[in-house]
Parts: C-alpha cells; structure tokens; sequence
C-alpha cells in the first residue's frame, strides 16, 4: 500500500531508479502469485514462486577471447591508394557547414570558409539577425555544386570498397610492442580481427572506424581508424594535406593493470597523401623534454576580457580561495597548482606575436622556432588561442593552440601543432607545461619555458595490414516473389551457435531469431551486426537489393489480401483492451479499468505480432536469411489512416511501399507555411441587401469555399509506417497508405478586416433553398451553426441583417437559459443558429444535457468540464538534466498532476459523448423547448476565430484563479480553449460521432492561423471536416486522455519519424493548405487609412524599480535587475514569473501614462472612443480600469466577470455605435478589453485610437513563450480598429514602453521588439505574398 511518493523515497535511498520499477512491479504480480498459489498443493509460497520462475537454462558457450583469423588474406596496399585516390571527393562530400551535421546535406552550393581558421558555413545559414556572424574572419567563398557535395553517392562508393574487416601483421605489432616494454600495451592485437563498425562523415574528411573486440561481440580492446579526405586542418595560405591515414588505438591500458585513466591517444600511424606512391607507418615513442625561450611582442585582449570578465572576477576568485574553498585551496597550493585558482596579474593582456627560440639542433625533429601571429578568428578555437607560423621552403606551418581537457578533470594546455585543430593528436609536434599562459610571454622572467613535452617518432618498416578472405559470401534475389531480402553464406558453426543461443537450445536446423524485443536481443543483434552489417551494406552497394535502396527510386504496389482488407488485421495490430470507467470512493474520483489478464493477453498477442523483417539461422547450411514482409508495414500505415474514422474506410485505401536507407535520406526543408490567394478563381456572384455587392476577391473566395462544400475538392490522405530493420545497416521498410477523398471543410484566413463575415453570409444565401429544402423532422435543421467567441453573438446577428434583404430566421443562444424559449419546431425552421464556442461550460448547461439524454437530475451524473487547457509534455530533457528526484525525472517539466488531468479529460470525453448518442436515439415532439444543440443535424457549420481553439499554451490554464488582483496564485482566467475542443469535437475523428454534425461543410475563419507549425495544421485539417494530414494518429492531442498504460504503448510502439516521413508530414501539410485555405489580402479596402504605431516611453520612479527588481521571484538577488529577461525565469527551479509581471503591468508610471494618453486624444476630440487592450491572464486589465476610474474626468468600460455574455454584448455595442442619446454621450470614452477578446470585434466605426497598456508575454519563463501567438493576438487587437470600414484617414496605436529610473531597457523594450519582429509576424499571418 505505499504511495508513490514512499517508493519514490526508497529508490533515492537505494540511489537507483530501477528499484522503484522493481518494487511497483513486485507489487504488482503478488495478486497473481497469490492466485497461482491457492490454485497449486503447495503449502509453503515458496514453492509455487520457485515453481513458476523455473526455465531451462540456455546452453552457455564457450569461445576464446580473441578472434584469431586463420585462413588466407590479401595486402591491403591498393586498397588504400584507392581511397587516397578518392580523397578529394572525400572532402567535397563531406561536412562544410554546421546544418549538416545531423546528416543533411545543405540546399546551398555557395560556401564562406576563413582563409585563417578554415572555419566553413553555407550561405544558408549566415544572417543579419541570426546564425554565424563571420565579422572577425577571413572569408573566402566557395562553391560546391549539389552533385559532387552530395554525400549519398560518396558512402555508396565507400562502402563499395571499404573490406568488412582488416587485421594487423603480426611483426609490426611486435616491433610497436618492444617500444618501453610494450607501453602501448599493443602485444596480441594482431590476435583480433578489426571489424568495420561505422563510416560517418566529418568536416572535411570521411572517416571509417574499425574495432577489435574481445570474445567476438564483446568489449573493444582496440580502434583502427581511417581517416579519409583533409589529414590536417591547414590555412588558406599552406599547402593542403589530403589523403588517407589510418590511426591504431590499443585500449588495454584502460582494461589491464596498471590502469591508465584519461584520453587514450593513437600509437601509430599510416599516412598516404594524395599523389603519393607508397604508405608510411610511424610509431610514436617516448617524449623528450627539451626548454624552449617564448617572448611576447605587443598586446590583443585576453580571452576572458572577450567574453566579459571583469576585475571583480579576479577579485572573487581570490576571495573563495580565502574563504568558501580554502581547505581545497591549501591542498592545491601543496601540489604547485595554485595558478588553476587564481589569475595571473597580466590576466587581460596577451600577446600579439609569439617569439620561439628552438635551439634543438637534431635534424629529425621539425624545429618549431620563428614568429606566430595570432588570428583575431572568434568562436572556432578554444579560447580563441591560436598564433601561427607561416610556411616557408624550408618549414611546415605550425600552430600554438590551447587544447581543451574536455571532461575537466584537469588544466586546459598549449600544444604546437602542424594542425590548425586541436582534435589532431597525430599532428602535436609539441605540449607546454600546463602552468604555461599566454601572458607568461609578455613578462621576462616567465619567458623560459622548461619541461615542455616533444613527440617523437619512428618509421615501422615492418608494419602491414592485411583484409582476410574469408568463407562468408552475401547473397540477394535480384526479382522474386519469395520474402527474401538478403541472405549471408558461410558461417561457421559457432557462429550461427552464438546467434541462436538466445532463442533456441535444443539444436533445431532453423531457428527464428528475436531481434526486435525482449531483455536478450541486444546481444543477438550485437553479433548480426559483427558478422553481418558490414558485409550486407557491402553487397548493397556494389550489386543492390532487389528493393532498390536510392532516394528517387519508385514505390512499389501492394494488393489487398485477400483475407483481410489493409488496417484491419487483429494478428498484426492487436486490439487494445476496452476501458471501463468505475468510481473509486476512496479517492473520490473515476478510474478506468479493463478485464482482468486483459493486459497480458494483449501484451503476448502484441509479442506474437508478425515483424516486417524476420531473422533465420539455418545450422545446416551456416547461413542467416533475412526476409522482410512489406505487407506488415502496409497494415501499420493502413491502420493510422482508418483508426477511428468510421467503417468501409479500408475498401479504399491503397498501399505502396519503399525500402530506405538512413543514410540516403535528406532532411526537409522547412520554411513557413503559406496561404495563398483565389485570384485563379472564378467569382461566383451574390445579392446581398440594398447597394452591398461582394468585391471581386470576395466572390473569389466564396467560389473556393462553395467548391469545397459541393465536394469538388479531391484531397489525397496519406499515412506512412516506417518498420527499421534490426541491426546497424540503417535500412527501413516504410509503407505508405492512401485513400482520396473530397474535402469537407475549409478556411478563410482573409486579413482582418477583408471581410471574412460577408464571405460567410455570402454562403449562406447562397445555399439557403437548399439548406430549407432538406429541413426534415426530427434531427435534421436548415440552420448554419455559427460557432463564435461570447462577445460577437450580437454582432454576427447584426452583420447578417446589415447584409440581407429577405432577413434569414436567426436564433442567438447566449448561454444555457437561451435554450429555455427555443423549441424543436424553431432550432429546425431556423437559417441561423449562432451560439458561444465555450457553450459547454455555460452554467447548467452540462445539466441541461445530462437531463435530457439521461433523465437524471443528480449532479453526480453531470461530466465535469475538465479545466486544464492540454498542451504538449515533456518526453525528454534538454540541456543540463538534473533531476529533483527520482519520481521526477524531467526536473519539474510536466505537472505532477498530469495523469489525473488525463483521467479527467478522458471521462468527461467518454460521458460527453455517450451522452450524446443517447440525445440522438430519443425523439421529440415540434413543441418541446430546451433541446441542447447537440441533438440536432445542421446544414452547415462555421467556426469564427478558428485559431483560438488550436492555440494552447500552458499559462491559459483555467484553473488558475479569478481573484482580484491582490490574488497571489498568479493568473487571472479568461477563456478555456478546452470547453472549446470538446464542443467542436477536435479530438473525434469520425466526424459522425462528433458534437457537432453538418451535412455539407464545416468553415473556419480566422485572419492569424499562427499556422507555424505542423502539428496546428494537422489539428486544423481534422478539425476542418476530417481532412486526414500525415501524423494525425500520433498528434500529441492524444495525449490528452491518454491511460499511463496506453502513454507507454505509444511511447514504445511509436516508431521515430524518419527524416523521410518529416519531409512528407511537412509537404501534405502546405498541400492541405493550398486545397483548403485562402488568404486575400485588402490593400484596396485600406487605401487612404494610414497606420501611425507610436511608442510612448515613461521612466518608473526609485521606489518603482526596488519593487519591480523585487517581484522577480526565485531569482538570486545577483542576478536581479532592469535588464532580466522572460527567459531567465525557470519554472523548474522554483522561478514564479507571475508575480513579475503583474508588478510590471501595475507600475503607477504605466497608469500615469495611460490616463495622459488618454486626455491628450480626448483634448484632440472630445467625442471620439479610445480602446485599451491589457492582459487580463495577470490582471493587467484590472490595472488598466482601475487606473482610468481613479480619474475623475475619464473613468472606463470594463466587463466584470458576473456579467452574463449579453451584457457583455451589450457593453461592447457602446462603442461599434455612434451616441445617439444624452445617456449614450454621458458614458465613459474608454473601453478597456483583456486580449482574450482581440479577436472578431469590430470597433473602427467610431474608434481610431488604441493603446496596448503593457506587451503581451504568454509563458512561464524559460522556453515556455510562443512570440508567434503573442504578435498574432497583438494585430488581433490592432485589428479591430485598422480594418476596412474605418471612417478616419489615420488611426493611431500606442504602445506604452516603461523604462527603468535612469532609462535602462527593462522587460517592455525587450517584449515590444519580440513582438514586432518582421519574421514573427509573417509567421503569424502566413500570407504568400
């Protein structure tokens, strides 16, 4: 009975997370040993336990350490002049700019590389605002042209040549060994065969590694590694060193006794270079010491007056060594490594030159003498060290540079390198002491340097590498119908013994190994892999597969079986047990459930599940056969395309397929969405009331829209199922279903003011005959449902009557009561039906539902409306993870309360829509009143401000408090999006099944989609009549109702995206936009309206500044101050940037300049009407009223939160209209609005004067923000005063910027530049042009 919190006590004490896993599930199986227990004889438990964990042991072999090769072998001298050959190429395909190294290859052919540092970036990614800033370099451009930087083509061929193993001969491995009594501890490795583990790509090189392993598949005890391309880093002024060179590593000294702890560098080395005739082999030997003079000349910054440090950090270094770290200090002190403590007296200055005096007179040793200069290069060498020695005719260029200790655990020190890169350790002609810096060389007494470390080399005459011809033979159908996919020849019986130890002991001809899940796969594919991989990428290369394995290839057909249609398969994608809620009294809430063992019967149904490819041992014949079976992974795709989306979906799917490898694929590239215009179109005319007619751009867009509910509209859905094949050859199966359907929904994400609601109109009367003509008793209404915020019910109501003759019959329900007078026989006979999109959360009207569909009156039985908004967890930590504990494992990430709010959002979906279909069974008479929405089947549905239920961030939480603005738990609640999703069933994918049912089409409007991602178009295509985009079935709104059972199964049957399938997700999602949504611009409607945008700055007072510095809650008081940012706050550590920026929204000198604001356009014309937007999330709003009412003269309009959403229409309805009477000329001038309500409205009119009381940040600090969505909901605001209709010839916005008391910039200036970044506000409204 331990609580979560005890057992995650226990596995802190024990230090390991594994225990609480052990412990929950010792907890878990004691019901069902008890059961097995009490069905067995056994008196003792023991027994029955000793008794179920019996098993066969498996057979253990045995084989010696090493894999000694016995057979014939060939030299591997042509092999390597044939990659020296290919070094060139090597370094045009290789890695030249930093957006490459996830293993894309760059869309730009133009390349910048500093003639200095050797430094290369594309063009791509170097920007005024953003990316590399090559200032302090030497740039040089290059061009590459995308066929010969392409990597694709290069990895085929090397992999062509490239043997799958290589051994060491045996006399040049003895000859290393007798250096110092073996002190490379090389001795046997000519015992092991190196077998090719990887070929990557590196900047400027390629580079293949080898590994020898002990007990075949076990640890590595040695690296061979070939390097292929650029040897040395060199500047643009030297000679370039390209070819091949091939480093051996033994890594015995880190495995035998004496142990030797750090970096384990190569011990020889083979270089051929381009052009050369003959391989040389060198070993390193011992280093000799020798003193060399360093004199300084002239003086540049240090590296840490680059990066800001000042005296006071000299200062506090000494300060903790006396102090907080002075015992540590003392000992360090006793070992001479006090300069590690403190910095030196000349800390700022280093010099410009260099100086060396090398008096080594031996002929063998490069003299490293002469004059280094330093480069100004910034960014690419550590600390930004690095002199240099030019070349000359008679010495090589060389290079002094800091080489990092990159686990820190000791001194960072200088080496003079022929290697312009620290990384190149077979390049270090020599290391300083590490006391050495670079000061030292401008003071005279530190300018002899002793013990200074020479590398010393030897030639290794006898030294040779071999490539054994083995038996091993790869074998692949080249076009068959069998499920062969490549086959392996040759191997030995303790080969295939070893493969199948772990899946068969009784000696059976073939076996099926389990390669894809289970505690022992790793080994079984850890030894495919040794034999294997290389050998199939091989084969793959030279002769292909019978699937062919390049980018452009086709993708091949498969037919429906005949048995079963694709998706529908149980055998291969197993039904997941049926949940049942029950109320648990003890926690006082509803928990699902399923049958008992229902779990486990899915568990080894999913075990038993068929796999896309399938291992075969045959002992027999030595070989390994690997099938592949598209028609799993066709199922799979099938599947997530079809999955609750009603049935006869799967008649009309169709299913191709591809075999992929990793290292062929190139990432998509990624711009922002675009919305295009309907100019292409025809117009397609409507009469509207009086002289209104549609402009032309309009009938355009009614045209899109009329087309797409006509169903004329074809869409291709598309999912794809990617099934990798175990092992490392980076090859996958993906499928690819499609079925085409008509498009049943649209957007219309005009700019604002276009006229987004005549459009609508415009359909309406278009369809109106229609729409009564299939009017039908007792479900089925004529009505268009108008889905709208609270605050523009009365204003669509007025919109429709402004635009039509023949006034259609609209209903307007506010809220709950509004069912009260409307019967069955009006919400039929209506044209419009216009109701709130958080309807749902009117009071009593879950009630209302709850009765009707149910008959019961207890509150028990009404769902509670859950009141998180949802938004997207945490699956992974970033940066420096650190975690609070061990039930924590995200350090504070997600909420502790995350599975509770799934359980909550899972009933409430559950009996929501239970209820309904239970609404939809029953049948009632003309006259009866109150018949919630749901019920009914309408014409057509439009959504306005579709975008407001897509946007979610974690701040908008509803639960957050609605206190006044004393209320300390932060902030202040205006909407739940949630209701929102729930009303309009954005989750519900067979559209039947939804609350809302339409007949023809479903419409959203909105002028800011803030379409920036993929995942918010995928939500608007489904959202938008069920359009099926690419990587619906794994959105992460899923989530959101998850079971942490179910949470774990996606998580581990959820197969990574390929970067093949997030290019695919990213074209079907601008491809749904093209079909489904239109975007035209009104510059015409705007000519002669100038937006004037004016930043009014005001500085806060003293006593202003102590309170805001004061606010900043969680940050160390250090760190306070003016210039902290939103992104300083971290919500893991405990940060609560609510109280911060409500204390910035109250600043008294932001109300001062508010009310001056306000009488100075006042004074300008007494009668004009001024809106102030403010956040009402931290009551801002609150602020803004309160300041305006404390001034006897101005006073404001401001909805309370008792008002009921008709006096809220009301309210607003004050200032869409001129004053008439001496009661509408006797209220106030000011609307104060929260930005909650900045979409929809229309207030140009009468106003032309906004002010933005403070700037809109939504998030919680750290990485929590969406600039996007807060610039989208500012010109949400702006808009409702700059849009067509707007009388003035000007109309004026200020934003009010509060600086600190001596004008420093403070969180106003940062936020106003945030959120009116050119780039952020593109994004926002995703216009084409």
């Amino acid at each position: 009975n331990e609580t979560e919190v005890q057992l995650g006590d226990l596995a802190g004490n024990a230090m390991s997370l594994p225990v609480v896993n052990a412990t929950m599930l010792a907890g878990i199986m004691c019901k069902q040993l008890r059961r097995e227990h009490n069905d067995s004889t056994n008196i003792d438990i023991g027994e029955t336990l000793s008794a179920v964990n019996k098993t066969n042991p498996h057979a253990q072999l045995t084989y010696e350490s090493t894999t000694k090769f016995v057979g014939e072998t060939a030299d591997t001298e042509s092999f390597f002049k044939e990659l020296s050959a290919l070094s060139k190429q090597a370094v045009e395909s290789s890695i030249w700019c930093t957006c490459e190294t996830s293993g894309k290859t760059s869309s730009s052919e133009k390349f910048l590389r500093c003639s200095d540092c050797s430094m290369s970036v594309c063009r791509d990614c170097v920007h005024v605002k953003q990316g590399y800033q090559v200032d302090s370099h030497a740039i040089t451009e290059y061009i590459l042209k995308n066929e010969i930087h392409r990597q694709e083509e290069f990895e085929v061929k090397l992999r062509s040549i490239m043997p799958s193993y290589l051994i060491l001969g045996q006399d040049g491995v003895n000859e290393i060994a007798s250096i110092s009594e073996d002190k490379y501890r090389v001795a046997g490795l000519s015992d092991y065969m190196f077998g090719l583990h990887r070929i990557k790509r590196d900047r400027r090189k390629w580079i293949a590694l080898y590994y020898a392993r002990e007990g075949r598949i076990g640890e590595a005890v040695g690296e061979f590694k070939i390097t292929i391309g650029e040897l040395e880093t060199k500047s643009g002024g030297a000679a370039a060193v390209i070819g091949v060179q091939g480093e051996l590593t033994s890594f015995f000294p880190a495995k035998k006794k004496p142990l030797c702890y750090g970096p384990i560098n190569p011990c020889a080395r083979m270089r051929l270079c381009h052009g050369e005739a003959k391989a040389t082999w060198i070993v390193k030997e011992a280093d000799t010491e020798t003193s060399l003079s360093i004199v300084g000349n002239g003086i540049t910054p240090s590296f840490r007056v680059q990066v800001g440090l000042t005296d006071a950090a000299a200062k506090a270094m000494v300060t903790n060594s006396q102090e907080a770290q002075k015992a540590h200090f003392k000992a360090a002190k006793a070992r001479g490594e006090s300069r590690r403590w403190h910095y030196a007296d000349n800390w700022k200055d280093w010099p410009e030159e260099l100086f060396i005096d090398d008096d080594r007179m031996d002929d063998s040793d490069v003299n490293l003498g002469g004059t280094y200069t330093r480069v100004g290069c910034l960014h690419t060498f550590n600390q930004n060290a690095c002199w240099v020695r030019k070349e000359t005719d008679n010495s090589p260029e060389l290079y002094i540079l800091i080489r990092p200790d990159v686990s820190r655990n000791g001194p960072d020190t200088a080496i003079i390198s022929t290697s312009s890169c620290h990384s190149d350790v077979s390049s270090v002609l020599a290391t300083l002491p590490w006391q050495w810096q670079p000061c030292d060389a401008l003071k005279e007494k530190l300018q002899d340097v002793h013990n200074v470390k020479v590398a010393a080399n030897s030639a290794i005459e006898s030294m040779k590498c071999f490539a054994p011809k083995t038996n091993f033979s790869v074998e692949a159908p080249e076009q068959d119908d069998s499920a062969v996919l490549i086959k392996m020849k040759g191997l030995s019986s303790t080969d295939i013994d070893d493969l199948c130890s772990r899946d068969d002991d009784s000696g059976s001809q073939e076996v099926k190994l389990n390669v894809h899940r289970g505690a022992k796969v790793q080994q079984t594919v850890r030894r495919y892999n040794h034999l294997c991989a290389a050998a199939f990428l091989k084969h793959a290369a030279n002769k292909g597969l019978k699937y062919d394995l390049k980018l452009d290839s086709p993708w091949m057909s498969i037919q429906q079986p005949g048995d079963v249609f694709f998706g529908r398969c149980q055998r291969t994608i197993p039904p997941r047990p049926e949940e049942r809620w029950i109320y648990d009294e003890e926690r006082n809430e509803w928990v699902r459930t399923s049958e008992i063992m229902a779990s486990r019967e899915y568990f080894l149904n999913l075990r038993s599940a068929p796999q896309c490819f399938e291992f075969m041992a045959d002992r027999k014949e030595g070989c390994l056969t690997v099938k592949c079976y598209p028609q799993v992974a066709a199922h799979h795709a099938a599947f997530g395309l079809i999955e609750g989306r009603g049935e006869g979906m799967e008649r009309d799917i169709s299913v191709t397929f591809r075999l992929l490898s990793s290292s062929q694929q190139k990432d998509p590239i990624l711009r922002r969405f675009l919305l295009h215009n309907c100019r292409e179109l025809d117009e397609t005319s409507v009469k509207l009331k009086g002289n209104f007619a549609l402009y032309e751009r309009q009938k355009k867009a009614v045209t899109k829209m009329l087309n797409i509910e006509g169903g004329k509209v074809p869409f291709e859905e598309i999912e794809m199922s990617e099934q990798p094949m175990p092992g490392s050859t980076g090859w996958s199966l993906v499928a690819k279903a499609s079925r085409t359907s008509q498009l049943r929904g649209g957007v219309i994400a005009d700019a604002i003011g276009s006229g987004k609601t005549v459009i609508s109109i415009a359909i309406i009367l278009k369809g109106i005959v229609a729409a009564r003509g299939s009017r039908q008793y007792p479900r089925k209404s004529s009505a268009t449902l108008v889905v709208v915020p609270p605050a523009l019910i009365s204003q669509w109501r007025d919109e429709i009557k402004k635009f039509t003759d023949d006034s259609p019959n609209i209903l307007c329900i506010y809220d709950d009561s509004s069912l009260n007078a409307i019967t069955v026989e009006m919400m039929l006979g209506a044209d419009v039906v216009i109701c709130p999109v958080d309807l749902i959360e009117a009071k009593n009207y879950m009630a209302r539902i709850t009765r009707v569909a149910t008959g019961s009156t207890k509150e028990f039985d009404v769902p509670k409306v859950p009141s998180n908004t949802g938004q997207v967890e945490k699956s992974g930590a970033q940066g420096v993870w650190i975690p609070t504990s061990s039930q924590d494992p995200y350090g504070g990430a997600n909420n502790a309360n995350n599975q509770k709010r799934r359980n909550e959002a899972a009933y409430f979906t559950y009996l929501y829509h239970d209820y309904i279909s239970k609404l939809r069974e029953k049948s009632f008479e003309g006259h009866e009143k109150g018949i919630p929405l749901e019920y009914f089947e309408w014409e057509r549905v439009f959504v306005d401000e579709i975008h407001e239920c897509l946007c979610t961030t974690k701040d908008e939480l509803s639960e957050a408090k609605k206190n006044s603005s004393d209320d300390k738990s932060g902030f202040h609640k205006e909407k739940n999006r949630r209701a929102g999703r729930e009303f309009l069933g954005i989750t519900t994918k067979d559209i039947a099944r939804r609350p809302l049912v339409f007949r023809t089409a479903i419409f959203g409007l909105t002028a800011t989609p803030l379409l920036d991602s993929t995942n918010r178009v995928i939500e608007l295509a489904n959202l938008m009549g069920n359009a099926y985009v690419i990587g619906l079935s794994s959105h992460w709104r899923r989530l959101e109702r998850e079971s942490g059972r179910d949470i774990f199964l996606s998580n581990f049957l959820e197969p990574k995206q390929s970067r093949e399938i997030r290019k695919n997700i990213y074209a079907k999602c601008q491809n749904y936009l093209d079909h489904a949504c239109c975007k035209n611009k009104n510059e015409e409607d705007m000519e002669g309206i100038e937006l004037v945008e004016e930043v009014s700055v005001i500085r806060m007072s003293e006593e202003e500044g102590e309170l805001y510095k004061s606010s900043q809650s969680g940050i160390s008081p250090d760190a306070k101050g003016f210039a902290i940012k939103a992104e300083d706050f971290d919500p893991t550590a405990g940060h609560d940037i609510s109280k911060f920026l409500r204390q910035n929204a109250r600043l008294p000198s932001r109300g001062k300049k508010l009310v001056q604001l306000c009488k100075q356009i006042l004074e300008g014309n007494k009668h004009t009407k001024i809106i102030v937007f403010a956040d009402g999330r931290i009551n801002a709003g609150h602020a803004a009223a309160d300041f305006l009412r404390n001034d006897e003269s101005l006073g404001c309009t401001f909805f309370d939160e008792n008002d009921s959403v008709e006096e809220q229409n009301k309210k607003l309805s004050w200032y869409q209209y001129a004053d008439v009477t001496e009661e509408d000329k006797k209220r106030p001038r000011v609307l104060v609005l929260n930005f909650a309500h900045a979409a929809g409205l229309n207030l140009q009119a009468e106003c032309n004067n906004l002010i933005l009381f403070s700037p809109l940040y939504i998030g919680d600090g750290g990485t929590t923000s969406d600039p996007v969505a807060d610039a989208s909901t500012e010109l949400q605001a702006v808009g409702r005063v700059f849009r067509p209709g707007q009388p003035q010839s000007k109309v004026n916005v200020y934003r009010i910027h509060v600086q600190g008391p001596a004008g420093e910039e403070a969180l106003d200036g940062q936020l106003i530049r945030r959120n009116t970044d050119k780039e952020t506000i593109e994004m926002a409204v995703n216009a084409d042009d």
